[in-house]
């Protein structure tokens, strides 16, 4: 089993805080993996452990993530290393690459709605390996799956996500590894949290535990494994500003 703590120098007790992206990701990676990624375009995506992930060079991934951001950030900066071999996915626009590769065969790509993404990652994280929904019934996406009816309507078997990996971006934890996500880039990052075996946290700020007030906390420690702090860029998907008005 892979460790999920230091010990710190005393002995006392276990810490779920690492100094770095790659010591976090030290001993849980390795090809053909399937990770879980929080986000949504560029808000509130783990780039820090993306980053690492790049590095490591682990390769032949399948993600589970609403997008794989732009091409120079992001999922985008593993496909264009190759290291990514499946996307599961609810939008593939803003990233031209993951568009090219998909249309040329060099990327499988599993479409999601993405209220059904998020769900089935919810239902991964509370071990339910299976539910039903109405959404997609008569699409493609219904195509090989199977249908039910309930009450007169026609519901299609969506499967529970469980991954090996979860990584996420949160603004602040304890020690303890409690998060607390900034607004809109809590988005996809608790149920991707919830679905992997292990979850990975890059936050901007880690406060003594007990600091955070417990009606506050979005996503409880016990989820959480590992915690990192760092800087993050605060990149603009789609710059949109209006013209000045003239004098």
């Amino acid at each position: 089993m892979p460790r999920v703590a230091h010990t710190d120098p005393e002995g006392e007790r276990m810490k779920k805080i690492y100094g770095s992206a790659a010591e976090a990701l030290d001993g849980l990676l390795f090809d053909g993996m399937f990770i879980a990624a929080g986000g949504f375009g560029l808000c509130g995506i783990p780039e820090l452990l993306l980053d690492a992930i790049k590095d490591a060079g682990t390769k032949d991934l399948t993600f589970a993530s609403n997008n794989a951001g732009v091409d120079e950030f992001g999922i985008g900066i593993l496909l264009q290393t190759k290291q990514v071999k499946k996307m599961i996915s609810s939008y593939v626009g803003e990233n031209a690459e993951f568009m090219r590769q998909y249309l040329s065969g060099e990327l499988e790509l599993e479409f999601n709605p993405q209220g059904t993404l998020a769900e089935r990652m919810r239902a991964g994280g509370a071990g339910i390996p299976g539910f039903y929904t109405k959404t997609g019934v008569g699409t493609v996406i219904a195509e090989g799956k199977e249908h039910k009816d309930f009450n007169g309507q026609t519901y299609i078997l969506e499967e529970g996500i469980f991954a090996d990996l979860a990584i996420v971006k949160a603004w602040k934890a304890d020690t303890t590894g409690n998060l607390i996500f900034r607004k809109t880039a809590r988005n996809f990052n608790v149920p991707a949290a919830t679905c992997g075996k292990i979850c990975v946290a890059e936050v901007e700020e880690i406060v003594p535990a007990g600091t955070l007030d417990p009606d506050a906390i979005h996503l409880p420690g016990i989820y959480v494994h590992r915690i990192i702090e760092g800087a993050h860029e605060k990149r603009i998907e789609q710059r949109t500003t209006r013209k000045k008005e003239s004098a």
